[in-house]
């Protein structure tokens, strides 16, 4: 339905009447992953920040349960019922059958938790195993059959491995953040490119594992710059993944792992203030500004905020969408990055156009206008009151 005149006469309402309490927008029926976020933009002109939810899917609702709790007093209780959750952040070890993850698991947790053979493709099941990282940050990891190529799959006929291919992509989903594990002597493969697609379209935070990096003969130390740029230029959408290098069957190196998914997590669930955000885009904007169109017209960002963590979600709110092209959107992406960090997560940016807002803002104040039933009939009884007393 979008924003209405009700919703604007309540907030004034609340401005006026409880300037000194705490005021939560939640936006309901939110229900698109991609589009939640643009959806509930419109509300900012009410001076609140939205929250997008959805009670049908549960979207956002934990977070507004965490908002409201912020916002209540602290009421002293004893030791024995002092029981507070942590947030346990998932990191899902994915990749191609027999690169290694089961045994970075194990050299992780230090036990076999998994089968771990030569055979391609032995573990069949995900499987969640708590870990707690020397800085006493505690993981939930989840171990993945291999993924394989749907042709090879198809030919082989396995039903069980089929099933194991939809339980990773399951993995990838519920994940936080993606070990993607490769192995060394193959380096990137057709079926690493597409894992890596998934990661990106799901907006998990990534690490990328080079496994069995002791089978790689002849190094030096430029071996692992070449790799890298080898991995970079083949994984393009993600190039803001940090790579470890890690042989697990003897746990060297394998630490690394959870140490990087750690900051990720961090740079994931991380806000920018607005205040250093707006001079972020400013600088990146005096450096270099939007393009002229052939009609002589340019873009102009009058101001961003962050709307949302996990990924780090952008609001541009600009003259013109259209007069910014996918060069420099990826151009401000990249100056954000540069500038403001987020390594290991990608970030979603949301152009915001004026003429839309501007349309809405009529919208809202041609129904702004119309004043609403129980005011009317209030009005309509004074006067009927004093024409009584006339």
């Amino acid at each position: 339905a979008g924003l209405s005149a009700a919703d604007v006469e309540i907030a004034d309402w609340l401005r006026k009447n409880y300037s000194d309490k705490t005021i939560l927008l939640a936006v309901n029926k939110c229900e698109s992953p991609r589009k939640r976020i643009m959806q509930a933009s419109e509300f900012w002109s009410l001076g609140y920040t939205p929250l997008p939810i959805s009670a049908v899917t549960g979207t956002g609702t934990g977070e507004l349960l965490d908002l409201v709790c912020s916002e209540l007093k602290t009421v002293e209780v004893s030791e024995d019922v002092k029981e507070q959750e942590k947030y346990v952040p998932a990191i899902a070890i994915v990749g191609r059958p027999n690169v290694g993850k089961s045994s970075i698991l194990n050299a992780l947790v230090g036990e076999d938790r998994t089968v771990v053979s030569p055979i391609s493709g032995t573990t069949r099941d995900a499987i969640d195993t708590t870990f707690t990282a020397p800085d006493g940050q505690e993981f939930r990891l989840i171990d993945t059959a291999g993924i394989r190529r749907r042709a090879v799959i198809a030919t082989s006929g396995s039903t069980t491995e089929a099933l194991s291919v939809n339980r990773a992509f399951r993995a990838i989903r519920r994940s936080d953040v993606v070990a993607l594990v490769i192995e060394a002597l193959a380096c990137v493969t057709e079926q690493d490119a597409k894992i890596a697609e998934q990661i990106e379209k799901e907006g998990k935070g990534c690490v990328i594992v080079v496994n069995k990096w002791d089978t790689i003969p002849n190094k030096n130390q430029q071996t692992a710059t070449y790799y890298e740029q080898d991995v970079r230029e083949k994984l393009r959408i993600l190039d803001w993944a940090p790579i470890v290098y890690s042989t697990a069957m003897i746990s060297h190196s394998v630490e690394k792992v959870i140490v990087a998914a750690s900051t990720v997590e961090k740079e994931r669930s991380r806000r920018l203030g607005t205040s250093i955000l707006n001079q972020v885009v400013q600088e990146a904007l005096a450096f270099k500004s939007p393009p002229q169109t052939r009609g002589g017209k340019r873009g102009r960002i009058y101001y961003t905020t962050q709307a949302a963590i996990r990924p780090p979600t952008f609001v541009f709110f600009v003259n013109d969408a259209k007069l910014f092209s996918e060069t420099y959107r990826r151009y401000m992406e990249k100056q954000l990055r540069s500038d403001a960090g987020f390594a290991g997560t990608p970030i979603r940016l949301l152009w915001r156009s004026r003429k839309k807002m501007e349309r809405e803002g009529r919208g809202a104040a041609t129904m702004n206008s119309l004043v609403p039933f129980q005011l009317q009939r209030q009005k309509k009884e004074k006067s009927a009151t004093a024409a009584t007393i006339s």
